[in-house]
């Protein structure tokens, strides 16, 4: 009893962390002021338990961030048309692109916060590491295009955190033009696919 009691102390701390992390960083203007003392006063409990349950404050950021992406990963991974498997990869691709934009533009400031948070190398992180296996996989079922990594690479450069955050704020652009002009570079990249295959000199 006292174990099972133990459990579900901690399950329902770790969600009390979560949401008290998740309103700090809506309020928050800069995710960078947010510490584990911030998020450990807002869900009341100590920061040795904050500790024990994510580690650190990357950790942290990590959990919140697979919680709130849990949904569209769903969707990816089984779900409909236009991001489920069944879509045909032409359509799929500018569709993922499309879910990662708007995720990021709805969670700016987590998104931020987890991508400057990542080692020397943000392309080691885990959840860039996911979205560029699914997408070079779709890539790569498309007649013709060539380099499928190194696509996925540049189409997931167009939704880095910091020109998301940098475009919707310091430039104001509003959230459908955004979306409009990346589903235009997606179709002239993918326009262009052929052409990657080709060698110096042809």
């Amino acid at each position: 009893m006292p174990e099972r009691k133990s459990r579900k102390d901690a399950a329902r701390n770790r969600e009390a962390v979560l949401a008290a992390a998740d309103a700090l960083f809506v309020r928050r203007e800069s995710p960078a002021d947010i510490t584990m003392a911030d998020v450990a006063s807002a869900a009341g409990v100590g920061k040795g338990t904050l500790f024990r349950a994510f580690g650190d404050r990357a950790g942290l950021l990590r959990a919140l961030y697979e919680a709130r992406l849990e949904p569209l990963r769903w969707a990816v991974e089984a779900g409909p048309p236009p991001l489920g498997p069944a879509t045909s990869p032409q359509d799929r691709v500018p569709a993922l692109l499309d879910a990662v934009l708007c995720f990021k533009l709805d969670n700016r400031r987590l998104a931020l916060a987890l991508e400057e948070s990542g080692s020397s190398s943000p392309y080691q992180a885990e959840h860039y590491q996911r979205w560029h296996s699914v997408l070079q996989a779709v890539l790569e079922q498309i007649p013709g295009l060539a380099d499928s990594d190194f696509t996925a690479h540049v189409l997931l450069a167009a939704t880095r955190a910091d020109l998301v955050e940098h475009l919707a704020g310091a430039e104001g652009v509003p959230r459908e033009r955004m979306r409009a002009q990346l589903a235009n570079f997606v179709t002239r990249v993918l326009a262009s696919g052929p052409l990657h295959g080709a060698t110096a000199g042809e």
